[in-house]
């Protein structure tokens, strides 16, 4: 059953163009309701343990390394089929194959810096928004 809620993350490539206030924009004009936001500077550490579900794979070492490079801002948004909707809004990791109007088309770089992190699943999402604003957090 879909939630009402999803978590993203503007990525360092994104927080170091200045680009956190147009994706903001862009997320409350997509209809989001933004409940929780931090600036944080991810420790490798830190960032090893949100990726520990890709340590096994080839570009572990190198994503870590890229999310600890600089701050990024996480975000937990409300709003009526959350998660479906915020990955619509974000658009294909690969920004030359991402939709007109989305975050990634006008923001992202690269496949390696595509911008923004969206939660693929509602558990996902409750996942991700605990590990950087804690379970018992209430928004």
């Amino acid at each position: 059953m879909a939630t009402n809620r999803t978590f993203t993350m503007i990525k360092p490539d994104a927080t170091q163009e200045n680009h956190i206030g147009g994706i903001l924009s862009m997320i409350e004009e997509g209809g989001f309701r933004i409940v929780a936001l931090k600036k944080v500077l991810l420790t490798a550490e830190r960032a090893g343990q949100f990726y520990e579900v890709h340590k096994e794979r080839p570009f572990y070492g190198d994503l870590v390394k890229y999310m600890s490079s600089g701050p990024i801002v996480a975000a937990i948004l409300e709003k009526d089929n959350a998660v479906a909707d915020f990955r619509t809004l974000i658009g294909a990791t690969n920004p030359a194959q991402a939709a007109e109007g989305t975050i990634r088309k006008k923001y992202a770089k690269s496949i390696e810096a595509n911008a923004v992190h969206g939660s693929d699943s509602d558990e996902n999402a409750q996942i991700e928004g605990n590990f950087f604003f804690g379970p018992d957090e209430q928004f």
